[in-house]
């Protein structure tokens, strides 16, 4: 499966379960961590995990697990690594604190819109 296939997958899962601000940043001209980031944020610790857990679900179904899965322990920040693609699902506040679309700020920020549901 390509890196766009996945990050279809990723998106659409995100939105699909109301994920909010949904990102994607292409960081493989800057790190060897990953290609993409993929970053979005629920409305709650419960909403939160339940966007974590939807990406792995989707994704399971397609044959892919993550590599490691990490949360602290409020699931304010969920980390599923994929190799790949990196999928950061935070708490609203804790999105806001850490700012990561910002310490990635030169990476490419790509145009998702056509992959997320029109309402």
């Amino acid at each position: 499966m390509t890196d766009k296939e996945k990050l279809e997958i990723i998106v659409k899962a995100l939105d699909s379960k109301r994920g909010e601000d949904i990102r994607a940043i292409k960081i493989s001209d800057l790190t060897i961590l990953a290609d993409y980031f993929i970053i979005a944020n629920g409305t709650s610790n419960t909403h939160t995990r339940t966007l974590a857990d939807e990406v792995e679900f989707r994704l399971s179904q397609k044959g892919i697990e993550p590599q490691r899965r990490e949360a602290d322990t409020g699931n304010t920040w969920i980390i599923l690594d994929y190799g790949d693609i990196i999928v950061h699902v935070f708490y609203k506040e804790t999105r806001g604190f850490y700012k990561l679309e910002g310490l990635w700020a030169d990476g490419e920020m790509l145009d998702i819109s056509d992959i997320m549901t029109k309402e």
